[in-house]
C-alpha cells in the first residue's frame, strides 16, 4: 500500500478564494435555474422572426413621431400606426378631448402590438414634452400660407400633427406648431383623407432619411435595442422579470438565452472581491 504525502494545511487565503468560488458558483447556479424555470413555460422565438425583429428594432427612428389631434375613426387610426411602424416610428401620440374619442383611440393603443400609442387630454402637454425632447413640430393642414410639406427637413428631430376627421386640425394645435405643412393639390377636393396624408408626409420623411443613411445605422441607444430585443422574443419571461426586479440574460443571434447579464455579472464581480 502507498501512502499518500499528508494534505498540508489549508491556508487563510486559500480558504477565502474557495469561499468565494463556491459562493460565485451559487449565484451563477440560482441565475441560471431562475431563467430556465420561468423560460421553460414560453416557447423559444423562431431565428427566422428574432432576426426579422432585431432588424425592425434596427431601423426604429425614436426622434420622429406622429401627434393624432382628435383623430377618432377606427380604420383612420389603424392606417396611421401601419404607416408609423413601416417608416421606423415606434411610438406615437393621440389627443382626445371627447369620452368617446379616447376610447376609440385607446382601442387602437391596445391592438397595436409593435407601436406604443400614449395618449393626452389637450395638446398643450404633448407639445411642452416633444418641444422638451429637441423635435420640431410640424402640423400639416390646407389653410393658407403653408410651406409646401417636401421644403421641410425630415433629419431633424420631427413630430407631425394630423387633424380629426370632422372638424380638422385644432386652432390651438395650429398656434403652437413650429411649421405649419401642407400637400399641394390639383384637383376639385382640397383635402386627403388623414390616414393617406399622413402617409404621403411620412414616406417623404422616410426617404429624405434613407438618403442621409438613417435605416442603415441604429437610432436607438444599445440599452433601449436590447431591453426592446429582449421584451418582443420573450414577452412573457420579460414581464416575470421585470415583476421580480431581476436583470434580462444577453441573448444570442437566434434569440436563444446566452447566460448571465451585466448587472448579474457585476453582482459576481463584487461577491468573488
Amino acid at each position: 500500500m502507498v501512502r499518500g504525502k499528508p494534505s498540508r494545511p489549508i491556508s487563510a487565503g486559500h480558504k477565502i478564494t474557495i469561499e468565494c468560488l463556491e459562493k460565485k458558483c451559487f449565484l451563477v447556479f440560482s441565475f441560471i435555474s431562475s431563467i430556465t424555470h420561468l423560460s421553460s413555460r414560453e416557447q423559444l422565438i423562431a431565428a427566422e422572426r428574432f432576426r426579422k425583429i432585431r432588424q425592425m428594432l434596427l431601423h426604429r427612428q425614436p426622434d420622429l413621431t406622429v401627434v393624432m389631434d382628435n383623430v377618432n375613426k377606427a380604420y383612420n387610426l389603424s392606417a396611421i400606426i401601419r404607416s408609423c411602424d413601416s417608416v421606423g416610428i415606434g411610438e406615437i401620440h393621440a389627443v382626445s378631448y371627447r369620452k368617446t374619442i379616447y376610447t376609440e383611440q385607446d382601442a387602437a393603443a391596445g391592438a397595436s402590438k409593435w407601436i406604443k400609442l400614449k395618449l393626452y387630454q389637450d395638446i398643450d402637454t404633448v407639445y411642452r414634452k416633444l418641444s422638451e425632447s429637441g423635435m420640431q413640430l410640424l402640423v400639416a393642414t390646407n389653410k393658407q400660407g403653408c410651406v409646401d410639406f417636401r421644403e421641410i427637413d425630415y433629419t431633424r428631430p420631427t413630430a407631425l400633427v394630423v387633424g380629426a376627421e370632422w372638424d380638422g386640425i385644432s386652432a390651438e394645435a395650429v398656434a403652437g406648431a413650429d411649421h405649419a405643412i401642407a400637400i399641394p393639390m390639383h384637383g376639385m377636393v382640397e383635402s386627403l383623407n388623414v390616414s393617406v396624408a399622413t402617409a404621403v408626409i411620412l414616406f417623404e420623411a422616410e426617404r429624405q432619411r434613407a438618403l442621409k443613411g438613417m435605416y442603415q445605422r441604429a437610432q436607438l441607444s444599445p440599452e433601449c435595442f436590447d431591453r426592446m430585443l429582449f421584451e418582443a422574443a420573450w414577452p412573457r419571461l420579460s414581464r416575470e422579470l421585470r415583476e421580480k426586479g431581476e436583470p434580462y440574460p444577453q441573448l444570442g443571434n437566434e434569440g436563444h438565452i446566452l447566460g448571465t447579464p451585466s448587472s448579474s455579472s457585476a453582482t459576481l464581480q463584487r461577491a468573488s472581491s
